[in-house]
């Protein structure tokens, strides 16, 4: 059994996105190859953030084992203002990452993820989702953009 702990070189890696809220985290996964993101599921966040990463990182292992993949980095969305700044949301996604950074030796990055969820609910609402399914996907789709955002600023394979 694979776990976040125990690094395998003979099987493929993988990047993995996250889009952090206070009541979901919404997932998203890389191609074996880091050039495609996409939307993956939704964690519902617990109480308090010791219990989401300790909840995240069961999720990375099941999913390590389900795709037959190690994630060789995770990236989360850094909700910035558009000056810039960083707001309330902003502080609670630091604090998330320090913790998950002293849980595992996987790899965590903050990616600047400004107008990600706008881009993800105008993309839905072009589609023929309901409202309701709309809001239910809204995390997943946010986490994919993130990723996929982060994956094109990486230079070309060669």
């Amino acid at each position: 059994m694979e776990t976040h702990n125990q690094p395998n070189k003979s099987l493929p890696t993988r990047i993995l996105g996250i889009d952090y809220g206070l009541k979901r985290l919404g997932l998203a996964l890389s191609d074996e190859r880091k050039i495609i993101a996409s939307p993956l599921e939704t964690l519902q966040a617990e109480s308090k953030s010791e219990l989401t990463v300790a909840k995240l990182l069961e999720k990375i292992d099941a999913l390590c084992r389900t795709q037959r993949c190690q994630i060789e980095e995770i990236i989360i969305g850094l909700p910035l203002m558009m000056s810039g700044r960083m707001g309330f949301l902003a502080d609670e996604v630091k604090h998330f990452v320090q913790l998950l950074a002293q849980a595992t030796p996987i790899p965590v990055k903050m990616w600047d993820e400004r107008l990600s969820t706008v881009q993800a609910e105008r993309s839905l609402r072009e589609s023929s989702l309901t409202r309701k399914r709309r809001s239910k996907v809204v995390d997943i789709v946010s986490a994919a953009i993130i990723l996929q955002s982060y994956l094109d600023s990486r230079p070309p394979l060669i």
